[in-house]
């Protein structure tokens, strides 16, 4: 059986569970251009997966110097900017699994599977994401599952001490349901971070898909278990890596 060998599994969201569509790079860039930063994609997308803070932290450590005592104070108009954008943005369009999504967290739930969802926005914005989805629905005040719902429970980047790449939100999901032992822990994430968050957790496996916000060769390039063409591909990964028998 697959609970036998793997407890949870842990996705990311944008570019992984949910369609992304480069809204998220253009709301940011237009953050910084409105408050004096001038960055462009790709700079963005060097450090996607990352808690926006801490990118935006990054870039105007860049352009000031990293003493500058005007640091947080610029990263905090930064950010508030980025967050007004960001939830309008969201608020007012549509959003949609990736493909293969919703079937292959239902298959990992039947088989007696966590499915926990983590993140690098913070928790206003990934309640619109999931109320948008409708994978809000079965979710307690503390967004665990109380019955009938796609996920078992969903992580933001603010609800850790800190987020991607270190391994508090794959550490914070095993604690919450009683895994202590990282080797019955896959990680699946669309960026670089994704893939160093589950390499620091020591999960059995850390995936990435290459319909995300990296290609195939891109992500080839990182230490990795396996590139999947989309996240309801880690179906037949697992059914061949652990040598599972029918669905």
């Amino acid at each position: 059986m697959l609970s036998d060998k793997i407890s949870l599994v842990v996705l990311d969201m944008t570019g992984t569970t949910m369609v992304d569509n480069g809204e998220v790079t253009k709301c940011f860039q237009e953050a910084c251009s409105q408050n004096g930063l001038n960055v462009t994609p790709e700079q963005i997308k060097g450090l996607t997966g990352w808690s926006k803070m801490a990118m935006f932290r990054s870039f105007w450590r860049k352009k000031l110097g990293a003493d500058h005592p005007d640091i947080e104070d610029k990263v905090e108009e930064t950010f508030y900017t980025f967050t007004d954008i960001m939830e309008a943005y969201f608020e007012n369009n549509d959003q949609h699994p990736t493909e293969g999504a919703l079937e292959v967290m239902e298959w990992l739930r039947e088989n007696d599977v966590k499915v926990v969802l983590t993140t690098g926005f913070y928790r206003e914005v990934t309640d619109i994401l999931l109320e948008n989805l409708g994978w809000d629905e079965g979710l307690d005040e503390n967004y665990m599952s109380v019955g009938d719902s796609i996920i078992d429970m969903s992580i933001a980047s603010d609800e850790v001490l800190k987020g991607r790449p270190q391994p508090f939100m794959i550490q914070k999901a095993m604690k919450q349901f009683g895994i202590t032992d990282p080797k019955k822990v896959i990680k699946v994430g669309d960026t670089p971070v994704d893939l160093a968050a589950g390499r620091n957790a020591k999960c059995l496996y850390t995936l990435a898909v290459t319909n995300g916000a990296y290609t195939e060769a891109e992500l080839a390039k990182l230490d990795n278990d396996g590139l999947l063409p989309t996240v309801g591909h880690l179906k037949s990964f697992l059914q061949k890596k652990l040598q599972l028998k029918g669905g």
